[in-house]
């Protein structure tokens, strides 16, 4: 499945995730030139090595230097191929612009940044020896499709299924691809599914599902599900 648009109206312009989403354009044009070694270098020291963090004495010996606390953040800003940055640019595009609406742009900065460091959290809860750098914005961007589920759960996103183009409800289409991951994640021991940190998009997805509350600006909740009320706030 693939989301096209959604149909949720926006009421500010999105300049966070513009600049969000220019950053990562920009940062992995940069890397694009580079040769093979060079490029898993630059993966190895800056995408979020566990093993790094949770064992530091193996991290000397083999020779990475500093804490790796900056790789928290910056992992997040590395991709590992066209298909990787479009789709993760694409998705935060889609649901991103309706989030960044309703808690501002500094808020916005911080719940981003929040669900990313969670997500890879997750990922090390899960992977604690694991050598293997995690890079990629999905964690925080699926912060972002679990605050969409929480806000939006009667809005629609408009899905490319094979050939054909469905108007799918944002409970489905997130829904589907939350169960995805959290059975990705169970069965991550087999070919089919390892390489990619699932758990890293589950504590993503509920991260933001539980923090977004914190993060509303209620004026601003404009097009907000109100459940007592059983629909929408339209304050325009």
């Amino acid at each position: 499945m693939i989301p096209l648009y959604d149909n949720v109206p926006r009421v500010h312009p999105p300049l966070v995730v513009l600049g969000i989403i220019g950053l990562n354009a920009l940062v992995f044009l940069s890397t694009i030139s580079l040769a093979p070694q060079a490029l898993m270098d630059l993966h190895f020291e800056w995408g979020l090595v566990p093993a790094r963090l949770m064992h530091p004495v193996w991290a000397s010996h083999v020779g990475y230097t500093g804490t790796g606390l900056p790789q928290l953040v910056s992992y997040m800003f590395l991709h590992g191929g066209w298909l990787h940055v479009i789709m993760n640019m694409w998705m935060l595009w889609i649901f991103a612009d309706n989030i960044e609406d309703v808690t501002g742009h500094r808020r916005f900065v911080f719940f981003y940044l929040v669900c990313g460091l969670i997500a890879v959290l997750m990922h090390m809860a899960f992977n604690a020896d694991s050598t293997i750098p995690i890079i990629g914005a999905s964690g925080a961007v699926a912060g972002v499709m679990g605050a969409y589920f929480v806000l939006y759960p009667q809005g629609r996103v408009a899905t490319l299924i094979l050939f054909f183009v469905m108007d799918v409800p944002a409970t489905v289409f997130l829904g589907i691809w939350f169960v995805v991951q959290v059975v990705s994640g169970l069965l991550e021991s087999s070919a089919a599914v390892a390489g990619i940190a699932w758990w890293a998009h589950v504590g993503g997805f509920l991260s933001g599902m539980a923090l977004i509350r914190f993060f509303v600006q209620k004026d601003r909740c404009y097009y907000c599900y109100n459940p007592e009320k059983k629909h929408y706030d339209r304050n325009e």
